[in-house]
């Protein structure tokens, strides 16, 4: 196993309740086995006091079993933390298992290969500015939109309805943890959304109050990493946004899937920003979310890991063995 830092560039800058950035930096490993390479990539999320220095000396500590297929015996021998590390080491594995079988990492998981529609980011600026955004990318393919909310300055109504007036396409929204409970009843029932992810910071009190008495369903993204925050979620929200960066990869993601259904819950799929080679994992695990939102390598001006087709307002994994992207040339 290698693993090293890279950096990749925004088309243009994002931002967010909790600040602005040009570049994200990933984790990228390697996993050699009788002459196959399996790739993986994960962004560390800052939010979770993690970074490519962290996660970088977490892979120094860990030690391969002799099997790539032997990812229970892995994980007991795993040491804790460090999720975003441990993704990118997950996803590598699942990458050269697919290639030793010859298979697509979806048809190694038994599941389909198309997921639902991935959203489009419409990144929080002032109401007019999220408007002409939104115009820009009107005949891009896209059939959803995901706008970024929590301004803390009382505009976010004007922005839902800014945006609103430029485009017909199923609008959600993310607030980022930035509002209070007071706001949130306020704000929800004057916007169009189909459904509001994390309004309330995470472990707020009034998370199961809001959850009552909201107009729309609330998904939480903060407050639900891996299998164990799934259940208590179910209290608090109608759904959950699984990110492989916070769960760990692929393979908790799945349970992490199948738990939320047991509960009721909807699922959504999140990223951070990465290049191809870090939304490639989850667009082949889409097909058992209910949501999609894997954009991340759609907001890069160069994708330096190519093959995730986006087609149809889908993000397509490929039909090759493993996660079906190579670096490109």
């Amino acid at each position: 196993m290698t693993a090293r830092k890279a950096t990749v560039q925004l088309a243009e800058t994002f931002t967010i309740s909790r600040g602005s950035e040009d570049e994200a930096h990933v984790i990228q490993v390697a996993v050699e086995h009788d002459g196959v390479t399996g790739n993986g990539e994960a962004a560390p999320i800052e939010r979770y006091e993690e970074s490519v220095e962290s996660g970088l000396a977490w892979l120094q500590g860990v030690e391969l079993v002799d099997d790539p297929f032997a990812l229970d015996e892995l994980s007991e021998r795993l040491p804790p933390g460090e999720h975003a590390a441990r993704a990118a080491l997950d996803h590598a594995l699942h990458d050269l298992q697919g290639k030793l079988t010859g298979l697509p990492v979806y048809r190694l998981l038994g599941l389909r290969q198309a997921g639902p529609p991935t959203s489009w980011t419409i990144w929080l600026g002032d109401p007019d500015d999220m408007a002409r955004r939104t115009e820009k990318i009107a005949n891009h393919g896209f059939r959803r939109l995901k706008l970024k909310l929590g301004g803390r300055d009382g505009l976010d109504v004007e922005r839902v309805n800014a945006v609103r007036s430029v485009t017909d396409l199923p609008l959600q929204c993310d607030v980022n943890e930035a509002w209070t409970l007071d706001e949130a009843l306020e704000y929800l029932p004057q916007m169009k959304l189909d459904y509001c992810e994390q309004p309330l910071p995470a472990g707020d009190p009034d998370g199961a109050e809001l959850k009552r008495r909201a107009p729309l369903p609330i998904y939480v993204d903060e407050d639900c990493h891996t299998l164990a925050d799934v259940a208590p979620c179910a209290e608090r929200a109608h759904g959950i946004n699984i990110k492989l960066a916070k769960s760990g990869g692929i393979r908790e993601a799945v349970r992490m899937a199948h738990a939320a259904r047991a509960l009721g819950l909807g699922v959504m799929l999140g990223c951070m920003v990465e290049s191809g080679l870090g939304i490639a994992p989850g667009a082949h695990i889409a097909s058992l979310m209910d949501h999609v939102d894997l954009d991340g390598n759609l907001l890069l001006a160069h994708d330096p890991w190519p093959g995730v087709a986006f087609a149809d307002g889908i993000q397509l994994p490929a039909d090759a063995p493993g996660l079906g992207v190579a670096a490109a040339a």
